[in-house]
């Protein structure tokens, strides 16, 4: 297989729910789910099965979706020693075949689309249209990455400098054993991708989910194991942050690739960092953590355009998102416009369970986030003015109200720390330089967006502007497989981008043999 021999890629088409037909769909698939699901810890063809861990759903905390067993610091010893083993016959795998076992996967995920959709509903309360969206997303990262590793490893290498009498090439080897650690927030799409890209290339993969979503890590793994990845090749280790700090500072683990908050991901760093004993290789860490993502809305911006794509970009998935916009940063001409309608367009939101279609702001994912962003919440309304969402939200789960914070004093907490719910800050700017001076200020720098009809200014802040994703006219969430490769710079991550066409190279080493062709006798 050639990756000219394969359908050009295409991204997965989300449903379009406003059809009556595509609701009964993922209806369909919401009446498949058996809850709760039991999430073993499976190492090769070992599975072990146990209640340690309680996955419930966050809309209706009493509904538990998934019981997992909690991996042990043992069982993380051994499911590294099993991937090991297994990873000279999968590196040897033509590379055709493994992007064959990807495609067969996606295959996998695309006949089960609508009940994997429920079930990301169910574990981590995202609303029908997010959570087809996940699906799609998990479906593009597999399609995506097995055209991508034929390129990189099947075509005989990038073209180096040849001369007379020698010959020189250069191929990608897989690393090794690669420790995937996932986050709840996008609970298919992005442990699948992180695990495709470390397989299409050759890497066996040892898999922890987040803790609040078990069940769809349980589900990722069936699908990679379905299409063909060998059961060696392919470990799941559901647990809480000791698995996945077992993983980062084991010797025989050469990769870390994990996604979440900025504080585990500096501590993963900090832990691959200290080479431990009998570590034959540095360990890499792929990290793509959070922001505080500041959308710039100019003079000339049209707010009829502005408005409902700051309010999506928002509070969307009751704002966790690592994408979703928390800061805007208006033109003080246009600024108290702007806050009279987002706060009208605010007071529409609707809150509630994430499996009815009109919900706008789902509950967030635990009782530890609501209690996090009723105190922002709180800080705003003393220091500064809050407007919410005229929704009454369901007594049982955990909800939060939209609310948009303006007038806060410079030094809040407010404008620089990660929020992750759906919490919106507002503040009036001289121009665009005073705008780009404060986004320049902050130490994270992952999304951005920009509201401006000038192309002057839209090249201007596409110059100043540090983050790893600028988006203009147009909301800051909802990038696409292949159209927007995704990750952060600064303190937001490594700077990988994730479905773009470099990401496998961090999977990857490079190797070069120079070969001297002049032949000095013959070989009787």
């Amino acid at each position: 297989m050639t990756a000219a021999a394969l359908p050009p890629f295409r991204n997965e088409p989300v449903l379009e729910l406003r059809r009556v037909t595509e609701r009964a769909k993922l209806a369909v698939g919401m009446g498949e789910l058996r809850l709760p699901l039991r999430v073993p810890v499976w190492i090769a063809d070992d599975r072990r099965e146990g209640d340690e861990l309680v996955s419930t759903d966050p809309g209706r905390p009493a509904r538990v979706v998934a019981l997992a067993a909690s991996a042990t610091p043992q069982e993380a010893q051994d499911a590294v020693a099993a991937a090991r083993a297994a990873s000279v016959a999968w590196a040897a795998t033509p590379v055709a075949e493994r992007a064959a076992a990807l495609l067969r996967a996606a295959a996998w995920m695309r006949e089960r689309r609508a009940s994997l959709a429920a079930l990301a509903l169910r574990e981590c309360a995202k609303p029908w249209p997010e959570a087809d969206a996940d699906v799609c997303e998990a479906i593009d990262f597999l399609e995506f990455y097995a055209r991508a590793a034929i390129e990189l490893q099947g075509g005989g290498g990038p073209e180096l400098l040849q001369v007379p009498g020698e010959r020189n090439e250069l191929h990608y080897a897989p690393r090794g054993v690669c420790a995937v650690i996932a986050p709840w927030n996008f609970p298919l799409a992005i442990p699948t991708g992180m695990a495709a890209a470390a397989l299409a290339t050759g890497n066996t993969v040892v898999l922890k989910p987040a803790e609040q979503a078990p069940g769809c890590g349980l589900r990722v793994v069936e699908a990679l194991r379905a299409g063909g990845v060998p059961a060696g090749a392919i470990a799941l280790l559901p647990g809480a942050g000791e698995a996945g700090a077992a993983l980062a500072g084991h010797p025989d683990v050469a990769t870390v690739a994990f996604t979440g908050s900025g504080a585990v991901g500096l501590e993963l760093l900090r832990t691959a960092a200290d080479v431990q004993p009998g570590a034959r290789q540095l360990t890499r860490v792929v990290a793509e953590m959070g922001g505080k993502n500041c959308i710039i809305v100019d003079s000339d911006a049209d707010l009829d355009e502005a408005i409902p794509a700051i309010v999506e970009s928002a509070f969307d998935y009751a704002g966790q998102k690592c994408s979703a916009a928390a800061r805007v940063l208006v033109h003080e001409a246009l600024h108290d416009e702007l806050v009279e309608r987002l706060t009208g367009a605010v007071a529409g939101l609707q809150v509630g369970p994430a499996d009815d279609f009109a919900t706008d702001v789902p509950a967030v994912v635990e009782r530890e986030a609501q209690e996090r962003v009723r105190r922002y919440a709180d800080l705003a309304a003393r220091t500064g003015e809050v407007s919410t969402g005229m929704s009454e939200a369901p007594a049982e789960g955990w909800y939060v109200a939209p609310v948009v914070a303006t007038g806060l004093p410079a030094d809040s907490p407010l404008l620089r720390e990660e929020i992750f719910g759906p919490l919106l800050t507002v503040e009036p700017v001289r121009d665009v330089d005073d705008a780009c001076d404060r986004v320049d200020a902050l130490p994270v720098a992952l999304t951005g967006g920009l509201f401006s009809r000038n192309p002057r200014t839209v090249a201007h802040v596409v110059a100043r502007s540090p983050v790893g994703n600028l988006y203009v006219n147009r909301s800051t969430t909802g990038a696409m497989v292949g159209r927007q490769p995704f990750g952060g710079n600064r303190l937001s991550g490594t700077g990988t981008k994730a479905g773009g066409p470099d990401y496998l190279l961090h999977f990857v080493e490079p190797r070069v043999v120079t070969e001297n062709t002049v032949r000095h006798g013959l070989v009787v």
